[in-house]
């Protein structure tokens, strides 16, 4: 295997990478969800955002709105990750999040796409926890 100009092989580039666009996700989420720091989050904003969420508009201000008025609104809202993956420039996210903390919450999948280990592109898809189920799995 040839050796990247790091001395490492490419393939331990590739899963430090990977491991870094994981944790540039956790931070965002715990800064901006969790603690409502949307300034220190923001650091993770590329130049632009695209936004696929249709409640949210593009770019870091949009998202930064978002995020203010969901605080605004429901101040104990937090988001607990249950599982995290990486592949190529992409990183996807399963999350508990609840609004209030006696409510079942929602489960819901993040999928973001950075570049330069930067966020460039958000897509959401969320479904509330049902306590009435076909079956005795959890949704999370």
């Amino acid at each position: 295997m040839p050796v990247h100009p790091s001395g490492s092989s490419p393939a331990a580039v590739q899963k430090s990478t990977l491991e870094a666009n994981k944790e540039i996700v956790l931070d965002f989420i715990r800064k901006a969800v969790n603690e409502g720091d949307i300034e220190a989050a923001s650091v993770h904003f590329g130049e632009q955002y695209i936004q696929h969420n249709p409640n949210i508009a593009d770019g870091a201000d949009g998202f930064k709105a978002y995020v203010q008025q969901l605080r605004a609104s429901f101040p104990f809202v937090r988001g607990e990750v249950k599982r995290i993956f990486a592949e190529g420039d992409f990183v996807m996210v399963h999350m508990h999040a609840k609004r209030e903390p006696a409510e079942e919450g929602l489960a819901i999948v993040d999928i973001f796409r950075l570049d330069a280990g930067r966020l460039v592109e958000h897509w959401e898809v969320r479904q509330p926890i049902e306590q009435s189920k076909l079956h005795a799995n959890s949704m999370i």
